[in-house]
Parts: structure tokens; sequence; C-alpha cells
């Protein structure tokens, strides 16, 4: 298990932004009862899963994994963590969206209280001191336990952590950057450097860069998926194709996937306490869960980290 503020996680955190977009119900139930049957307890979502999808609204994702929960009856045996400010009806970080926000996760999720909750994007119209003193109001009447922070500048990330400190609110325990072999760039420097002072968790969201990273595109491959025009393009790129060769020689000397190495890279990086991935059929769950139980040599880590610098 891995250590986020006061929750203990599985360390291959599953992804819900598939859950009521390319996994109907059905096989979203499937997946999760997988997930759980593996030794899996964390769910990342937001209730703005999955608005783009023809005929959604927003919150799908959250209403299937409240569902299952319920109908399960695991809900105090999962860590699920969810968002606020993108849902179309919610948008941004004004304190009474952040609370109407929460309480319509709440009744969507069919619980009492939010495990973990993100900020999915930052809002720059509005002071960090009125976002951090709603979420501590949130925490305080216990409808979340901890928060957390995903796309934000660097300087509201500082501010934010700092007024926390000041003022003995509730603060930031995780921070969800965009980070994996081919994008490391963004988090890599300044944003670590931040989380590792302060003590701040990293999930990872695209650990597997959109399903480039599992394997499946090659030159000439053809696909069937709705991100395969943004997974293929690390095809065009030197760093894409030489982390392709190298994650293929440590895959075959583990006796693993391809997709489960380059979690278990990421997996092995200063601050990462899970990455997130996910599945849209059954099939595509369990290299994800191995990479939880894959360690890599020293000599395997820094021939993957070469590759993608």
């Amino acid at each position: 298990m891995s250590r986020i503020g006061e929750l203990d996680v599985f360390p291959l955190c599953l992804g819900g932004n598939v859950f009521g977009w390319t996994a109907d119900k059905e096989t979203s139930f499937e997946i999760l009862d997988a997930y759980a049957a593996a030794g899996g307890n964390f769910i990342d979502t937001s209730d703005s899963y999955m608005a783009s999808a023809p005929g959604n609204s927003g919150g799908e994702s959250e209403a299937i994994i409240g569902e299952w929960a319920q109908a399960r009856g695991n809900r105090d045996d999962m860590v699920i963590a969810t968002k606020v400010g993108r849902h179309p009806d919610r948008m941004g970080l004004a304190p009474a969206n952040i609370k109407a926000a929460a309480d319509d996760s709440l009744r969507r999720l069919r619980t009492d209280r939010i495990d973990l909750y993100f900020t999915h994007f930052d809002d720059p119209s509005v002071p960090v001191e009125e976002i951090m003193t709603a979420l501590d109001e949130l925490v305080t009447e216990g409808k979340v336990r901890q928060i957390a922070v995903s796309n934000i500048e660097l300087d509201r990330l500082e501010a934010s952590l700092e007024f926390s400190e000041r003022q003995g609110t509730a603060r930031y325990v995780a921070i969800q950057p965009h980070y994996n072999l081919v994008s490391r760039d963004t988090y890599e420097g300044p944003r670590r450097d931040i989380a590792a002072r302060h003590g701040l968790a990293a999930l990872p969201y695209y650990g597997l860069a959109s399903g480039f990273l599992t394997g499946k595109y090659r030159p000439g491959a053809n696909v069937d998926s709705v991100r395969a025009g943004k997974a293929a393009r690390h095809l065009e790129t030197e760093r894409g194709r030489k982390v392709l060769a190298a994650l293929d020689i440590v895959a075959e000397e583990q006796g693993a996937a391809v997709a489960t190495v380059a979690l278990a890279w990421l997996a092995a990086q200063p601050t990462v306490a899970a990455p997130i991935a996910s599945a849209r059929t059954l099939d595509q769950l369990p290299p994800l869960v191995e990479a939880a139980r894959t360690t890599l040599t020293d000599e395997q880590l820094e021939r993957l980290t070469e590759a993608s610098a």
C-alpha cells in the first residue's frame, strides 16, 4: 500500500474517465469488480467525466462508481477521489460552487464523504485564500477527508500551500500531474520540487500516454480507440521511438507487458505514490494491476530514463 495523507491506497489507481464513455455500465462494473478482486481500492474520477461524450451531461462516471459501490456494499473498503471545477453546470472554484459541486458529487457517488477531493483546474479569478477556506469547510463538515490539487500554476500552488500552513487549515496532500515516460517536462523540475518540499504525493494522470505506452501503437498498426490519434503522434518523435524500444527490452527481461513496465517506471519515480491508469475493457486491466507488484532493477530504470530524456 501507498500512503496519501491519512489514506492507505493500492499503488495503482484505477482511472474512471472511461466509465460512461468508452466503457458502458456493465463493462465498468466488470472492470471495477476485477480491480477490487485483485486488491485494488483506489478509484479516481471527476464530476465532469464524461460530459464531452455524446448524450452525456457530466457526472456519468461518478454515478456508475456510486451505483457499483452501493451494489457491492464495499464503500468503506474503497478510496474514492473526485474533482471539482469542470462540470458544465459547476464551472470554476468560487466557494459556493465548490460546496454545491461537492454535494452533487456525494449524491452521484451515493456516499456521505469524498476521500480525496481535487481542484481539477485552477480558477485564477478566485483568490487562493477563498478556495482553500471553502475546501477546509468541507473537511470540517466531514464531507471530504483530504484535499488535493491537479492543474495549477506554480505561484498559485505555493500560495495555496503557504495559506494552509499559515492559517492551520486543511492542506493539499496530493498533486495530480500530467506525467509519463514520454511527457516528463511538465512535472520534473520546479513542480516536483514543490511536491517534495511540502510532502505532496504525486498521482500522475495519462500514465500510459493515452495508450501509447501499452506498446500497441506501432508503425503501420491500426488501433481501434478514440484516443488513437493522440497516442500515435508519439511515434513521430525520436523520444517516443526510443522509449518504445527500451520498453520492449525491459518487458522481455521482466516477462511482463509493456504497459506494466511503463507504469512500474512511473511508480518508482520520486514523490509518486500511485500512477493512474484506466481500462475500457476487462482484458486491459491485468497489466495495469501487475505494475503494482513489479519492481524494476536499477539498470532497467536507468535504461528507460535515458531513453526518455
